[in-house]
């Protein structure tokens, strides 16, 4: 299990290439500090990262790093993006999902 908190334009680089090494899926989780919906999309995946250690979740404030939801067009949250490689985006969604319903895309694309 891998939940990074917080993650800035000025890391982010570093951890999303660490996890792929790991072959981890990432899961990057766009939202904001006053989002109650951020907060509920947040929980589902704290649930799936904690039951499969090669699933990563990288929490993005897009207040704190404007630039980085910039960089991946995001806009409105939550949004989440879901990575099996850096190179291409498995699933995008701008809605809550519960984590058995975010595992099934996982396991549909491996």
């Amino acid at each position: 299990m891998a939940i990074f908190e917080d993650v800035d334009i000025t890391d982010f680089d570093e951890i999303m290439e660490a996890e792929f090494n790991k072959n981890n899926t990432v899961i990057l989780k766009f939202g904001s500090e006053l989002c109650d919906a951020c907060y509920a999309l947040e929980s589902e995946l704290e649930d799936l990262a904690e039951e499969d250690e090669n699933i990563s979740v990288l929490l993005i404030d897009c207040n704190e790093s404007p630039d980085l939801a910039e960089n991946f067009d995001v806009v409105q949250v939550p949004t989440m993006i879901i990575y099996k490689n850096k190179n291409t985006p498995i699933f995008r969604t701008k809605n809550v999902m519960l984590s058995q319903d975010i595992e099934k895309i996982i396991k549909e694309v491996s």
